[in-house]
């Protein structure tokens, strides 16, 4: 039970604790971050390449900002409308498929 005005403890254990052979115990140690974060962006670049002609994100309109303030803005839209789709020939289920 926790006594008085006191902060509730809440300690955050960051550290990996290794048992060693030799003594004490020892800290792990992550010096292999930059080689992953490498390995994550190449398999990234790979995966995008393979499929290269499809659109990485969801395709959305370029639409205007509300307000005074930012309407000299561009931003993208929510999606197209079903009557964009029908004036672009495209079926609404096919256009999920390609972004």
């Amino acid at each position: 039970m926790v006594k008085h005005n006191n902060i509730i403890p809440n300690i955050h254990c960051k550290k990996k604790y290794l048992q060693s052979s030799r003594g004490p115990l020892k800290v792990k140690l992550a010096l292999n971050q930059a080689t992953r974060k490498k390995a994550r962006r190449v398999k990234r670049a790979a995966k995008a390449a393979a499929m290269a002609p499809a659109p990485l994100q969801k395709l959305k309109p370029i639409v205007q900002c509300p307000t005074q303030k930012y309407s000299a803005k561009q931003r993208l839209g929510r999606g197209f409308t079903l009557e964009e789709l029908a004036g672009a020939s495209l079926h609404p289920s096919y256009a999920r498929t390609v972004g």
